[in-house]
C-alpha cells in the first residue's frame, strides 16, 4: 500500500475542527501534516489535538506537504490557494471558490496553470444518499424539480462568521442547491432570481436538455427548521434527497477521493473549474437582486 498523503490544512476555525482536522488525520488514506491559521494559538491548539505540528509561517507548511485542505473565508482561501497551487500543491477547496467572480477565476485559472489536482468540498454529494438519488434520477427521464435550503446563521453560533453575515444565504447555500440540481437535472444554462440575500431568494434554472428547476435558500430561519431537500420529477416517477438522511460517511470519502485524486494526479469532477461554473451561475442570479 502507498504512504498516506501528506495534507496541510490552513484555517483552524470551528469547521477546521469538527471536520477537516479529525477527517485528514483518521486516514488510512491522508494525514494530517500541520497546521497553519492566521490566528497561531488556534493553530496551535487544533494541531495539538491530532499530534500534528503547527507552523507559524504558511510556505513552511506547504514545504512539509504534497496537498493542502483550505478552511477559511473564501477571500481568504482565493488568495492562499493560489499560493499553494504555484507551490506545486494540490488543493482541497471550500465552496466559494472566493467571495466575488473574478478572485474565482484568478484561482482557478492558477490551478489550471499549474496544472495541480483540485476538488471542492461539495458536502453532500459526497454521501451515499445523495449518490443514490443521482442514480435513481437518471431512470426518471426528468423533467423538473425543486430545492430548499433554510437555515438559522443569521442569527447567530459559530457559522456566522462575518462573510456569512454579510454575503447571506445565495453564496453559501446556494452552492449547494445548484450543484445539486446541475448534477440531477443537467448542466445549468439560465438562472433567473429575486429577493433579498439575508432574508430569503429564489432561482429558477434552466437546464441542458429543457428540464427546469427552482431553489429557494435563506439564512433568516428561526426554530425547529426543516431539513435542506431536493426533489425531482420524471416521466418514470421522481425521487427525493433530504439532509436528515446524509449520514456520517460524506467526509471519508471526500478525503478518501481526494487522496485517490492527488495520487493519480488525474481530475475529480468536483474539481475547481466545476466550482467555478457554479459561482458563475451564483454571480448572475446575485447581479440581478
Amino acid at each position: 500500500m502507498s504512504e498516506p498523503v501528506a495534507v496541510g490544512l490552513v484555517g483552524a476555525g470551528p469547521w477546521a475542527g469538527m471536520v477537516h482536522a479529525p477527517a485528514l488525520a483518521a486516514g488510512p488514506d491522508t494525514r494530517l501534516a500541520g497546521v497553519w491559521a492566521r490566528r497561531p494559538e488556534a493553530s496551535a491548539e487544533l494541531a495539538a489535538e491530532h499530534g500534528a505540528p503547527s507552523f507559524a509561517d504558511i510556505e513552511e507548511l506547504f514545504d512539509s506537504c504534497e496537498a493542502v485542505a483550505f478552511c477559511v473565508p473564501p477571500d481568504v482561501q482565493a488568495e492562499l490557494a493560489t499560493r499553494a497551487a504555484q507551490a506545486g500543491k494540490a488543493v482541497l477547496l471550500e465552496k466559494p471558490l472566493a467571495m466575488d467572480l473574478e478572485g474565482a477565476r484568478r484561482l482557478a485559472n492558477a490551478i489550471g496553470e499549474a496544472g495541480v489536482a483540485s476538488q471542492m468540498v461539495f458536502t453532500m454529494r459526497y454521501t451515499g444518499a445523495a449518490r443514490a438519488f443521482l442514480q435513481q434520477v437518471r431512470g426518471l427521464d426528468a423533467f423538473g424539480g425543486y430545492g430548499s435550503f433554510v437555515s438559522s446563521v443569521l442569527s447567530g453560533g459559530p457559522f456566522a462568521t462575518p462573510w456569512r453575515l454579510e454575503r447571506g444565504a445565495l453564496l453559501d447555500l446556494g452552492p449547494h442547491m445548484v450543484d445539486l440540481l446541475d448534477a440531477a437535472l443537467g448542466r445549468v444554462v439560465g438562472v433567473r432570481a429575486h429577493g433579498d440575500p439575508l432574508r430569503w431568494v429564489g432561482l429558477m434554472l434552466e437546464h441542458e436538455g429543457g428540464a427546469v428547476s427552482e431553489a429557494s435558500v435563506s439564512m433568516a430561519g428561526a426554530g425547529d427548521l426543516p431539513p435542506a431537500r431536493i426533489e425531482v420529477y420524471g416521466r418514470h416517477g421522481h425521487a427525493l434527497l433530504d439532509w436528515s438522511t446524509e449520514g456520517d460517511d460524506a467526509f471519508a470519502t471526500m478525503v478518501a477521493e481526494f487522496a485517490s485524486t492527488v495520487r493519480s494526479g488525474g481530475g475529480h469532477p468536483l474539481d475547481a473549474q466545476h466550482g467555478l461554473r457554479i459561482q458563475e451561475i451564483l454571480a448572475s442570479a446575485n447581479a440581478q437582486l
